[in-house]
């Protein structure tokens, strides 16, 4: 595909808005209303014989965000064929929306309104999409994805020994770091490969705030626990749920914006083959 240049890029799933297709048809977005605010939630109390009002915390809204664009085809029978394409990428389920801006930014939407589609004609047509994300954060469209093995130990002390004595250890593994380049706080997923018995993880902040996820089972070899701290979710490969087994002190941990997580973890006994992974991505506002 060939990008009209000066536009900014959009896909809607694996439509390109801004392109002139293999088919010979030129698609251009030609506006994007709501990617810059969604709507917030906020209430205020009055205050009782006083100036003002109490205010709760303020919660952003989904996101709705307008579609506009038009469609060129060199024939009724490509310009047919496109309106089915965007009929389709306007899809009922979750749908990632990507922005081509300097830093690019994605979102998962789903449509929300009616598609309009006027035709101007036989070979071409102008549109309106309304699609929503219900998470109304824009992420970064780069994943980071961090693994670690358990925590071992080599060294230390071997009998007999004779005095005087240096010991001395060296622990490798059980640990990386997660960081958020964003202006609002993003929530990772940690995905366990056993066998592992009873594991931990333990999340940092620079500040000292420690969260732990502490798994009361044990995952045997080739088993997967995918947590997932935003969907509060806890799926055992991946189809059963174990939320019960899971406890999370004194919360679920979440990254803060322009800041860092690291993360730990531990198991009841140390095998070579578990597998801790943590994803995230940087979220805006």
């Amino acid at each position: 595909m060939t990008t009209i240049l000066g536009l900014l890029p959009v896909t809607l799933g694996s439509l390109d808005l801004l392109a002139t297709d293999g088919a010979g048809v030129d698609w251009v977005i030609t506006d994007v209303k709501g990617w810059d605010s969604p709507g917030v939630r906020a209430e205020l109390a009055p205050r009782q014989a006083d100036h003002g009002a109490w205010a709760s915390p303020v919660y952003l809204d989904a996101r709705p965000i307008t579609l506009t664009g038009s469609i060129v085809a060199p024939t009724r029978e490509a310009m047919d064929a496109a309106i089915e394409q965007l009929i389709v990428a306007v899809s009922l389920t979750d749908t990632t929306l990507t922005i081509g801006e300097s830093t690019p930014k994605q979102a998962t939407v789903r449509r929300s309104g009616q598609l309009l589609i006027e035709r101007q004609g036989p070979y071409s047509a102008t549109y309106s999409a309304l699609v929503t994300a219900a998470d109304p954060r824009r992420y970064s469209t780069v994943l980071q994805s961090q693994s670690t093995g358990l925590p071992s130990v080599t060294g230390g002390l071997t009998l007999p020994i004779t005095l005087p004595i240096t010991i001395s250890t060296t622990s490798t593994g059980g640990g990386f770091t997660l960081s958020n380049a964003g202006t609002i706080a993003t929530r990772p997923t940690f995905t366990l490969r056993g066998p592992a018995a009873s594991p931990v993880i333990t999340a940092t902040r620079p500040d000292g705030t420690i969260y732990q996820l502490a798994y009361s089972q044990t995952l045997g070899a080739g088993d997967t626990l995918v947590i997932d701290t935003a969907a509060h979710s806890v799926i055992l490969n991946g189809s059963v749920s174990r939320r019960p087994f899971l406890s999370a002190q004194p919360s679920w941990p979440e990254i803060l914006p322009g800041s860092s997580l690291a993360v730990r973890w531990t198991a009841s006994a140390y095998d070579p083959a578990a597998l801790l992974t943590g994803t995230c991505r940087s979220a805006w506002m």
